[in-house]
């Protein structure tokens, strides 16, 4: 992979490393976006008001945590790359449900989402900071505690009687 050039004092190989982790991030961020917003949209039921405002939120969210990743990638003199096409071909999450009826069905799948994004942020927590890229693992540290906290509030509609 060839590099943008910058003054950015950390090595080639560890900027190129840190790019390839943050275009990971950036891509299942975003689709964790999409799946927010398809909820979001398509969300019915007892509880509509409080999971469309929350599916809302978890979308915002996403977007601030996707946009964190492509900024440092660019800063360290990668592409960002999150288009449609890109993100389809290379997400590691499950493909979104269309069918749901249920507005807790659409909680259960943004769970999910959210549970396997938080544990590829994790993992990328710990390879940013073994290879020497603080500021990377601070950003990974940063969204790690978001999703933790969304997750938490979608869960909690999944909880009690």
């Amino acid at each position: 992979m060839a590099l943008n050039h910058t003054r950015n004092t950390l090595g080639e190989k560890v900027r190129i490393e840190s790019v390839n982790q943050l275009s990971r991030a950036l891509i299942v961020g975003v689709d964790v976006q999409r799946q927010a917003k398809q909820a979001h949209w398509n969300v019915h039921g007892p509880s509509f008001i409080a999971l469309h405002l929350l599916f809302d939120e978890v979308y915002d969210a996403a977007t601030e945590w996707s946009d964190l990743c492509a900024e440092r990638l660019v800063a360290l003199g990668g592409v960002a790359d999150a288009r449609v096409q890109t993100v389809a071909q290379k997400t590691e999450l499950s493909p979104y449900k269309n069918e749901f009826k249920r507005g807790l069905d659409h909680a259960a799948a943004l769970a999910e989402a959210l549970a396997g994004y938080g544990e590829i942020i994790r993992s990328l927590i710990d390879a940013s900071a073994s290879i020497g890229d603080a500021t990377t693992s601070d950003i990974f540290t940063e969204i790690s505690r978001g999703v933790d906290v969304y997750l938490w509030k979608v869960e909690a509609h999944l909880r009690g009687e």
